[in-house]
């Protein structure tokens, strides 16, 4: 039999679908039903899904220039001897030597500390027989300078050298600059780090008719301090301290909601 002859005349695809249901056996009929509302389940959820992620993650980045405030450099005096008493007592003249190059150059007492002096014997065996020949004892006396004056100090360390030609057994290390107001400063810097990121975010969101809304989420990123200009960058942030002035930047991964 027809469809039309089943159906009254202006009727829809909902009562024609009922009429089949009518003559479909049992199984297939509860499966026809559940799949209708599968549909509207999905259509539901993929609704709620958007409204809930009406956001934007955006990267904001703030960097600045900034000059150390402390230094730490150390230089080693060393002397050999044929024993330890010899080879410490030949070390003497030479941290005399030293420390009053560093005093005569501005440095005051409380600036430069002599660290504990470490003693160290070698010994020279026969290749063949493994039998000792002789002992070389070293000496090793480390200075420690540790001071605010910063361009000072980096000064000195360029001129201990002469030291070197002038027969003093010298290892010279290169200062380390640091900045004492880190924690203070990095607070300042992830805030700006936050407006940038917002900035960019309300741009993006300009070009889509929408509006920024409140922080959902914030995850402080990378922490770079490098030397100026520098394009070296860490995943775990780096701190340059070769060098007196630094790049300190701060990145931040901030989430808006988009309105």
């Amino acid at each position: 039999m027809a469809d039309s002859e089943l159906d009254p005349p202006g009727n829809g695809w909902p009562q024609r679908s009922l009429h089949a249901l009518r003559n479909t056996p049992a199984l297939v009929a509860a499966m026809a039903v559940l799949s209708l509302g599968m549909v509207v389940s999905s259509a539901v959820l993929i609704k709620g899904f958007r409204q809930a992620d009406d956001s934007i993650t955006v990267t904001g980045a703030s960097t600045e220039r900034i000059r150390s405030d402390a230094v730490d450099w150390s230089l080693e005096v060393r002397q050999g001897g044929t024993s330890q008493g010899d080879s410490y007592r030949a070390l003497l003249p030479a941290v005399a030597t030293t420390t009053a190059f560093l005093r005569a150059r501005g440095l005051t007492d409380a600036e430069v500390q002599l660290g504990a002096v470490r003693s160290e014997r070698e010994d020279v065996r026969d290749p063949s027989t493994g039998m000792l020949r002789s002992s070389v004892w070293t000496s090793r006396q480390p200075i420690v300078v540790s001071s605010a004056r910063v361009e000072l100090v980096s000064q000195v360390a360029r001129d201990a050298a002469r030291l070197i030609g002038e027969g003093v057994p010298l290892t010279i290390n290169d200062p380390a600059y640091t900045y004492g107001r880190l924690a203070e400063k990095r607070v300042d810097m992830l805030a700006k780090a936050t407006r940038d990121a917002r900035a960019r975010a309300r741009a993006i969101a300009a070009e889509a008719d929408a509006r920024i809304g409140a922080i959902v989420n914030a995850d402080t990123g990378s922490f770079q301090i490098t030397a100026p200009n520098s394009t070296e960058t860490g995943d775990t942030g780096s701190y340059d301290t070769r060098t007196i002035d630094k790049d300190i930047t701060a990145v931040m991964a901030v989430t808006f909601r988009v309105e």
